[in-house]
């Protein structure tokens, strides 16, 4: 029923008691969630449909790895947009206009007739998933204050502690006794929610908020920078079909893309702090710090998201719901870790929490590494639970670490590029790693390489299966080496983040135009 934000910005030198969060902002809290909660589901409902979807489509891992990858580029794509929409529009009117795409998209990923046509609808999903996460923070930290930046963090970390948990499980269990359909056709109900929900409750902007931004929207960069990272991805994806980096086609699509990227970079710097991407941000050691440990996240995370469960499916055997339920330690090990990481970021600083992320995040990964065709569920379980409290440990941190000595008027800005970065490195990761795997399998199985170890190899009789399984297990192995080394190297840049609390952005400028975080899968 509220008709304008609340006015409880913390005014400097506001008491501990006044940077508590009151229960209006609580609940205004909670239906933001009730949006994004549908965005970070998408990010790992379909992780564990990609054996389906290879068989169901007769596609390989190569071309089925671009439903996460096509739906992660245009998370990134749309979120230097959206400052700039919450500007000329209004958070309100964004939000509600974000909901109505992500559910069209939604609901045409479910009825689509070919893998092409997938890859389509759910860039159209990921467009309205992009929106939703950063309008939603903004809506959140107008209505609460920059000051209370880490608790405002907590209260839209909710849906990524239940993403994690819940996405896999629910995912799962719509392939396997319902249909690959319904784990897209689900969003229309909670969606039809969110909008009656935010309808009620999501303020109407005052005077002066939304309804004619200043600003210009960049459509040179956006002409230069979204193309040039597809570009990128796409090159990379293609080495396993090509036969491997150096072919001519990859490295064509490959230079195509840096050039794009390259163009765009000699534009920003004359449009300044203009741009879709400001990057004279990375003059700043302690943001171009952050920027790398977010990019390397990013491709640890979504990476071992894309093989944990093909692990669990393909070399073990198990359906959607059983790989689900065996991912689900990963999620509650983020639940209990961030919580507590918001809070010892703004007291102590990133710089004394990251390091100890990492370090779980490597422990949690070797038994990954290692894994054989008989490797205990319970082990690997218990790996996923410190992999989980890792990753609790270092994202939100290190995003929180980047704003902290930057001036207030370019926190939106850097934001913004922090969420754009990590969606790209989780697009790297996707598309890496499901080279690597499929180039490991096919030089163990030849008679599956042809299909890259979606399609393929999901398809193998139990009894065909249990001779394979080892050789399976080492290839799968072998990848995870690759995500452990690109995990490790996290540790360089975590410890150059800052070692005490975080007190920038304390005025309205950083709250006018604040990015949610990314998806903790």
């Amino acid at each position: 029923m509220a008709e304008s934000p609340p006015t409880d910005l913390a005014p400097p030198g506001a008491s501990a008691a006044t940077e508590r969060l009151d229960p209006q902002v609580i609940l205004l809290g909670l239906v933001i969630v009730s949006g994004t909660v549908m965005a970070i589901l998408d990010t790992t409902i379909v992780n564990v449909a990609l054996q389906t979807l290879g068989k169901d489509f007769h596609a390989s891992l190569s071309t089925i790895q671009w439903t996460i990858t096509g739906y992660t580029l245009a998370l990134g794509t749309v979120i230097p947009i959206t400052g700039w929409a919450v500007d000329r529009f209004g958070g309100r009117r964004v939000w509600m206009l974000s909901i109505v795409l992500f559910v069209a998209g939604s609901v045409l990923s479910g009825a689509s007739w070919n893998i092409q046509s997938l890859i389509v609808f759910r860039v159209l999903q990921g467009l309205g998933g992009g929106m939703l996460m950063p309008t939603g923070m903004a809506i959140l930290t107008m209505a609460a204050g920059p000051r209370r930046m880490g608790r405002i963090m907590s209260i839209v970390g909710v849906p990524m502690l239940l993403g994690p948990v819940l996405g896999p499980v629910i995912g799962g269990w719509l392939v396997e006794d319902v249909d690959w359909r319904w784990i897209f056709f689900v969003n229309l109900p909670v969606g039809a929610l969110a909008f009656a929900l935010a309808w009620w409750k999501v303020p109407h902007e005052q005077e002066g908020q939304g309804g004619g931004g200043s600003s210009a929207l960049d459509l040179r960069g956006l002409v230069l920078l979204p193309p040039g990272f597809a570009l990128l991805i796409y090159g990379l994806s293609t080495a396993n079909s090509n036969g491997g980096f150096g072919n001519a086609s990859t490295i064509a699509w490959l230079v195509a893309g840096a050039v794009l990227v390259a163009l765009f970079v000699l534009h920003s710097l004359q449009r300044r702090e203009r741009a879709l991407i400001d990057v004279r941000l990375f003059a700043d050691r302690t943001f171009a710090t952050a920027s790398v440990a977010v990019f390397l996240v990013g491709i640890a995370l979504m990476g071992s998201m894309l093989l944990i469960p093909l692990y669990y499916q393909t070399a073990r055997g198990e359906g959607a719901l059983a790989a689900g339920l065996l991912l689900a330690p990963q999620g509650l090990g983020a639940a209990t870790a961030m919580p507590f990481s918001g809070i010892v970021t703004d007291k102590l600083g990133a710089g004394r929490i990251v390091p100890f992320g990492i370090v779980l995040l490597v422990v949690g990964t070797i038994p990954f590494a290692l894994v054989g065709a008989h490797t205990s569920y319970w082990f690997l379980g218990a790996a996923l639970y410190v992999r989980g409290l890792g990753l609790g440990c270092t994202m939100m941190p290190t995003m929180s670490a980047a704003l902290t000595t930057l001036a207030r008027s370019a926190a939106s800005r850097a934001s913004s590029t922090l969420n754009i970065l990590v969606q790209l490195g989780g697009s790297v990761g996707v598309a890496l790693l499901a080279v690597i795997l499929s180039r490991q399998i096919g030089s163990r199985l030849p008679q599956a390489g042809g299909n890259g170890g979606a399609g393929g190899v999901g398809q193998i009789p139990d009894r065909i299966r249990e001779q394979v399984a080892p050789k399976l297990a080492d290839a799968f192995g072998t990848t995870f080496w690759v995500s452990l080394v690109l995990t490790a190297v996290l540790i360089v840049p975590a410890l150059l983040l800052p070692k005490h609390g975080s007190h920038a952005g304390d005025g309205p400028d950083a709250a006018a135009k604040g990015d949610a975080p990314p998806p903790m899968a």
